[in-house]
């Protein structure tokens, strides 16, 4: 199997800062949080941000759904460092700073597009007992230009040297045009291009946008909810989740080199994914409902653990096989966090 080379994977998204820390029940109060949540800021949590930091002891790790994936891949591959690259937009700031620090603390060769006006995108996770309230707040995620990063010729030639490349659906809110630059390259190429459809808001607020990149989809990624949400807005008409897979397989594409893939988990439930013709179930590691912390980054570190393969050109199984592990380390932690070194062969 061909070690991936520098630069190999490449992914492009919402940089967030993660900021996690324990808080009480009047914090929340203060800022009208329920225990267990995820929720954009409004203008009303802004002061968090900085109380939460004042206050507490709190850790700081790279987020945002793309960065956690290629992060996550890094970690499974381990060596060479920097297989995965990441684009995003940050703030000129003392967050975005911390950012880069954390993002290069995981061997992710990040290169952020810096602005002036907004500031960096952070989520913060307020913890109470075994309950997490997420507030993101985007800010400088948002505004991610094609025309002053993607466009940039030493920016460019990192995503030609890819050879797999993996967009979260959030992305399409922010800069749809980034996308299919991506998209188009990979698939003129006959490289791998992963979308994943990351919530089921995505497929009804975002559904044009997202229609003009699917033609040009490898693999799919997606939750039974998300999945779900898909198939109402196509009018696919069935709850059935092997079934939707096989109908979203089946939509246009413009590289017919490439048979789509279309991989959608359901938490403890088997993972349903399209190979070849068929829809196949994988079953999910094992696991004690006492060891689970936190599901949150779960789906995140599942395409992680698959691109660590797909980038080293191993067959869809053992792609899913990686996926299954590492959301099963990630799920026993607080946080898309993991130990220093994986156990998986």
């Amino acid at each position: 199997m061909p070690t991936p080379s520098e630069n190999a994977l490449f992914g492009m998204g919402n940089p967030l800062l993660d900021i996690s820390a324990i808080v009480d029940k009047d914090f929340l109060d203060k800022y009208g949080l329920k225990p267990n949540d995820q929720i954009l800021a409004e203008e009303k949590h802004k002061a968090m941000f900085e109380e939460i930091v004042m206050k507490s002891k709190v850790e700081y790790h790279a987020g945002g759904s793309t960065q956690n994936s290629v992060k996550i891949a890094q970690w499974m591959i381990q060596k060479p460092h920097k297989v995965a690259t990441f684009f995003g937009c940050i703030g000129t700031d003392h967050f975005g700073e911390i950012l880069k620090r954390k993002a290069d603390e995981c061997h992710v060769d990040a290169h952020y597009y810096e602005q002036t006006e907004e500031p960096t995108g952070t989520c913060a996770a307020c913890i109470t007992g075994d309950n997490r309230s997420l507030v993101a707040n985007l800010a400088a995620a948002n505004c991610y230009k094609k025309e002053k990063h993607l466009d940039l010729d030493s920016n460019w030639d990192l995503v030609e040297k890819a050879k797999v490349y993996y967009i979260a659906g959030f992305f399409l809110t922010v800069s749809p045009e980034s996308i299919l630059k991506v998209a188009k390259h990979a698939s003129d190429n006959n490289k791998i291009f992963g979308l994943n459809l990351s919530a089921p808001f995505i497929s009804q607020f975002f559904k044009d946008p997202m229609m003009k990149v699917l033609p040009y989809v490898d693999i799919l990624f997606g939750n039974e909810t998300e999945a779900a949400s898909f198939s109402k807005e196509q009018g696919f008409q069935t709850d059935d989740i092997a079934e939707i897979a096989r109908m979203a397989q089946n939509l246009p594409k413009v590289n017919q080199k490439r048979q789509r893939v279309v991989v959608f988990t359901q938490g403890k439930d088997d993972t349903v994914a399209t190979v070849g013709d068929k829809v196949t179930m994988f079953p999910v590691l094992d696991i004690d409902q006492n060891d689970i912390v936190d599901t949150n980054g779960a789906g995140d570190a599942f395409v992680g653990g698959f691109l660590s393969e797909l980038v080293q050109e191993r067959p869809l199984e053992e792609c899913i096989r990686a996926g299954h592990y590492a959301a099963n380390v990630i799920i026993r932690r607080a946080g898309c966090t993991f130990p220093e070194i994986p156990d998986f062969n």
